[in-house]
C-alpha cells in the first residue's frame, strides 16, 4: 500500500494543477474547514440546522457553507473528488463561472429544501429532534447535481461492463445505495439521503429550465426528461405525472412552456430545434461517434494483424490439387499420346506410372522406333510427341 501512495499523490496533484481557480478554491476551503473541525464544531456553526435556519434565528449563511463542511476523511475525499470531477468533465463544456453558479444553486437549493422537509416533519410529529438535532452538511447534495449533469452530457458512457451500467443510471443507483445504507443503520442520519435527493432534483430543474447557453435556456430534449431517471417499466406513469406537474407550474409562471422553433428559411429542408439541445446533445453525439470509430478501427487492425489459419490451409489444398492434375485430358500421359498421328495439347506436369510406361513402350516398338523410355523415366515433351513413322527410311 505504501508504494502506491506516492503514485496516487502524484496523479492527484497533477489533476489538481490542471483545474481552474474555482475548483482549487473549493477544494482548499473543504480541506481548511476539515482541519478547523478538530477544534470547532463546524457542522453546528456552518451546517444547516432546520430549527436555526428559519425565523427567529434565521441562519441563512449556512445555506452557502454547508456544502463544504466535512467531519471525516472519507467525506473530504468524496467532496474533493466530486469537485475535481466537475473540473475535468463539466468545466470544459460550461466554463468556470457557470460551474460556480451551478455549485451555488445546487447547494443552496438542497439545504433549503432539506430544512423545509425537516420542518414539515416536525409539524407532523412534534418531535424537536427534527429541528435541532439534525445537521445537513457535506457534498451529498452537490454529488446528486453532478451526477444529473453527467447524465445530461455523457449519459451513454459505460461505467461498468459486468454488469453493464451506463452513466445515465448513476443518479438512481446512488440514491438506492444511500437508502439501503440508511435502512441498514450504517448511516446515522437521513440528512445525507435528503441532501442528495434534493441536490439531484434542484440540479435537474436548473439544467432543464434555467441554464443559459448559446441556444437559449434549458435543455428540453427527451433523453433528459424527468421520466428518464426511472426504470423503463415506470417511465410512462412517471412521464404522465411529470407532465401534469409541469403544466401546473407553467400556469403558475414557475416553469416555462416547451418551445419548438421552425427554421422555414433553411436551404435544405425545414429544421426543428429545441432550446438547449446544441451544446449537450452535440457533445454527447460527438463522444459516441468517436467511441464507435475507435472500436471499428481497432477491429480492422486486429483482423489485418492476425490472418486466419483456415485461409492458409485452403491455399495449400489448392496448390496440392493443381500439382496433381494429369498432363493430358482423360488421365493419359505423354507416352500414350505418341501412338496417334495427331498430338494433343499438354495440360499439366509430366508423370508416368508403371502400366503407362509399358503401354507406351509397346506402341513405340510397333511403329518401328529405336528409342523408348526405360524404367519409368520422364521424357522431354517436344521429343515425346514425334512419331518415327513420319521419318524417311534409308536402305
Amino acid at each position: 500500500m505504501n508504494r502506491y501512495l506516492p503514485v496516487a499523490r502524484q496523479h492527484f496533484l497533477g489533476a489538481l494543477a490542471s483545474t481552474s481557480v474555482v475548483v482549487k478554491s473549493i477544494s482548499a476551503v473543504v480541506l481548511l474547514l476539515y482541519l478547523l473541525s478538530w477544534a470547532v464544531d463546524t457542522p453546528y456553526a456552518l451546517g444547516v440546522t432546520p430549527g436555526y435556519l428559519f425565523p427567529p434565528n434565521f441562519w441563512v449563511w449556512t445555506l452557502v457553507t454547508h456544502g463544504v463542511v466535512e467531519e471525516h476523511v472519507w467525506g473530504v475525499a468524496a467532496s474533493v473528488g466530486t469537485v475535481m470531477a466537475c473540473g475535468r468533465l463539466l468545466e470544459p463544456l460550461w466554463g468556470a463561472l457557470e460551474l460556480l453558479i451551478f455549485f451555488a444553486v445546487v447547494n443552496v437549493s438542497a439545504g433549503l429544501l432539506a430544512g423545509l422537509s425537516y420542518l414539515l416533519t416536525y409539524v407532523a410529529t412534534f418531535d424537536l429532534d427534527f429541528l435541532f438535532d439534525v445537521r445537513v452538511h457535506g457534498a451529498a447534495g452537490f454529488l446528486g447535481g453532478v451526477l444529473v449533469a453527467l447524465k445530461q452530457t455523457m449519459g451513454d458512457t459505460t461505467v461498468l461492463r459486468v454488469p453493464q451500467v451506463r452513466l445515465k443510471a448513476a443518479p438512481a443507483l446512488v440514491l438506492l445505495l444511500l437508502a439501503l445504507l440508511r435502512l441498514s443503520g450504517l448511516l446515522e442520519s437521513a440528512a445525507p439521503l435528503a441532501a442528495y435527493s434534493y441536490g439531484a432534483l434542484s440540479g435537474w430543474v436548473y439544467l432543464r429550465f434555467y441554464q443559459r447557453h448559446s441556444r437559449g435556456r434549458g435543455d428540453m430534449s427527451d433523453h433528459f426528461a424527468f421520466a428518464s431517471f426511472f426504470p423503463e417499466a415506470l417511465q410512462p406513469a412517471v412521464g404522465l405525472l411529470a407532465g401534469l406537474v409541469h403544466a401546473a407550474l407553467v400556469k403558475m409562471k414557475v416553469c416555462r412552456k416547451m418551445v419548438k422553433r421552425y427554421d422555414v428559411g433553411a436551404p435544405s429542408s425545414i429544421t426543428i430545434s429545441l432550446p438547449g439541445t446544441d451544446p449537450q446533445d452535440a457533445e454527447r453525439r460527438r463522444q459516441l461517434a468517436l467511441k464507435a470509430l475507435n472500436e471499428r478501427l481497432k477491429r480492422v487492425e486486429d483482423q489485418s494483424a492476425w490472418p486466419s489459419m483456415d485461409d492458409e490451409e485452403d491455399d495449400e489444398d489448392d496448390e496440392v490439387t493443381t500439382d496433381t492434375q494429369p498432363l493430358l485430358p482423360g488421365g493419359r500421359d505423354l507416352f500414350s499420346s505418341s501412338s496417334s498421328s495427331t498430338p494433343k495439347p499438354a495440360g499439366g506436369a509430366v508423370g508416368a506410372s508403371l502400366s503407362s510406361t509399358a503401354s507406351s513402350s509397346s506402341s513405340v516398338s510397333q511403329s518401328g522406333g529405336a528409342a523408348s523410355a526405360g524404367g519409368g523415366g520422364a521424357q522431354h515433351p517436344e521429343s515425346s510427341i514425334i512419331s518415327f513413322e513420319d521419318a524417311p527410311s534409308r536402305s
